[in-house]
């Protein structure tokens, strides 16, 4: 018989298919107005921190042309 060692790639897909059907569960279960404030929510807040990370970047420093001389 062949052993699998604990925490292979099946098992863990396996239960992160089990966490969505029961993520999907508890939405159906609160409801539709509910499941649509907590997605809003969290559009919210990603699109916040999108535009923090955005604003918060500097423009990259220009490079000094060099003169050029004439012959």
């Amino acid at each position: 018989m062949v052993r699998r060692k604990h925490g292979s790639m099946p098992t863990l897909a396996l239960w992160m298919i089990v966490a969505v059907a029961d993520i999907a569960l508890l939405a159906a279960a609160a409801g539709p107005a509910v499941t649509v404030l907590v997605v809003a929510g969290l559009a919210i807040v990603a699109g916040g921190f999108a535009g923090m990370r955005s604003i918060s970047r500097r423009a990259p420093e220009q490079a000094k042309a060099a003169a050029r001389k004439r012959a």
